[in-house]
This record gives structure tokens, sequence and C-alpha cells, in this order.
């Protein structure tokens, strides 16, 4: 009984879920998701609505874009439709100066997903003059969205799956190598990517068997008010799994790693636990 126990305990030790389990408490893990939904919804989506009712290809609006994120179809995705997308008017009524202002406010959302990411792998934050890095990111981010869209209406099946895969993992890739200011190499990061893309896959399965019905029932039970909370919790996921899978990537590359990157000298800034969690 004894040897089966100290089996399972090194067994344990091995796989390292404690230590993970204890840096997703240091990163503050369900804390920093509830910031990313709330700078999502109060700074990025205005801006999203705003670029998305200026497309010339009408592909449905912001509506559509939050739709296919959260892999709602039917009724549900008509309810989400009524209440979140502006009228085409949104753009006449709204001055260049209204746009630099919604971007603006954009920013601090990046800055969010930065500190998140240099929190992940022990780097000081970044100056303040790298906030074009922010921008920059947000702008990418924006395109990667509607891409998202334009292959839902033009592929199908597999064509469509293997695009949405090798695009977010391509995004996420890049997005920390490029808020990080390339402190960390690109082959440590390519971990976190795929969890990151990995964690999205199941949240939108997730997304489709619960939050689907929930939003019919909200709209009806609660109104607006309903709808909102069911986005708000869906945001709150999404920045679970972007941090989160940057995190895994990270105690990943540091506690089983080594077995395969020990040609590799340590990344700036990192900590020296590999093998060891």
């Amino acid at each position: 009984m004894r040897r089966h126990l100290r089996a399972l305990r090194r067994g344990w030790e091995w796989l390292g879920v404690h230590v993970l389990l204890r840096r997703g408490r240091d990163l503050e893990l369900m804390h920093r998701a509830m910031g990313f939904a709330t700078l999502a919804l109060v700074t990025l989506a205005p801006l999203l609505i705003v670029i998305a009712a200026a497309d010339p290809l009408g592909r449905g609006g912001f509506a559509a874009w939050l739709a296919d994120g959260m892999g709602l179809s039917g009724r549900s995705a008509r309810v989400l439709a009524e209440i979140i997308s502006p009228p085409r008017e949104v753009i006449g009524t709204t001055s260049l100066w209204g746009v630099a202002a919604l971007a603006v406010f954009g920013i601090p959302f990046g800055g969010s997903v930065q500190n998140g990411y240099e929190r992940t792998w022990n780097l000081p934050p970044g100056p303040w003059h790298r906030i074009w890095r922010q921008a920059t990111w947000l702008c990418v981010l924006t395109a990667y969205l509607y891409q998202e869209v334009l292959t839902r209406d033009a592929m199908y099946g597999p064509e469509r799956i293997t695009v949405s895969l090798v695009t977010g993992v391509l995004f996420f890739w890049w997005g920390q190598r490029f808020l990080l200011g390339g402190q960390v190499r690109w082959w440590h990061l390519l971990p976190g990517a795929l969890a990151t893309m990995a964690g999205l896959i199941g949240l939108r399965g997730f997304s489709y068997f619960v939050f689907t019905p929930l939003i019919v029932d909200n709209a009806i039970s609660y109104g607006t008010v309903g709808v909102v909370l069911i986005v708000e919790s869906w945001l709150i996921g999404v920045g679970f799994v972007i941090f989160g899978g940057a995190l895994f990537g990270r105690w990943l590359l540091d506690h089983h790693g080594h077995r395969f990157t020990d040609d590799l000298p340590p990344t700036a800034g990192t900590e020296a636990t590999r093998g060891n969690g």
C-alpha cells in the first residue's frame, strides 16, 4: 500500500500540476480574466462596433463577430444581433475624433494582455513608449476577428477549420512575441499559443451547448441585461483561456520541456526552474 502511495506521489510530483495551480494563484488568473472581460466590454467592444458598422462588405456587424466567436447560431444568434447590432447610421454620427478616442480607450485592453504575458514570463513591465505595440496588437486583433467572419461565409467544413486553427495559432504566437518585445524566443512561445487555441476551441464547444440556450432564456426573462451578462461571462472565459494558455505553455516548458530544449539556453528574464517546476 505504501509503495502504491509513494508511486502516486512521485507521479503527481512528476506531472507538476501543483506547480501549475500555484502559478495560476500567483498570477491571479481569475482576477485577470475578469479584468480582461470588463475592459473588452467597455473599451474594445465600442471600437469594434464602429469598425464593423463601417464594413463595406456588410458581413453582419459586431454581432456577427461575437456570434461567430461564441459559436452561436439560429435563434440565439438572432437575439444577440437584435440587442447588440447598432444602426448603420452610427458611422454618420461618429466623427473621426470619436473613432480616434475609441482607439485610445482600446489601448488599455492591449496593455492588460501585455501585462499578463509579462507576469507569466517574469519580465519587468515595458516602458510607456512601447504603447505603439499595444496599438498595433489591437489593429491586428481586429483584422484577425474580421477574417474569422469572412472565412465563416466563404469556407465550410475542414477547410474553414484548418484556416481558423492556423490563423489562430499564428496570431497568439505572434501576439506574445510582439507584446513582450521579443524578449522570449519564438520556440518557447509556441506551446502557449497552441494551448490558447485549444482552450478557445473548448470554450466554443461549451458556449454552443450552454450559452446558446441561456441567451434565449435570459433575453426573455431579463431582456438586454440578461444577454449582456452571458456575453460578459463568455468574455471572462476568453480572458481565462488567453492568460491560462500562456501560463500553461510556460509551465510545460519549465517542467517538462527540458527534455526537448536542452540545446536552448535559458530565456532572459525567466525563472531558472527548468526540470524542477
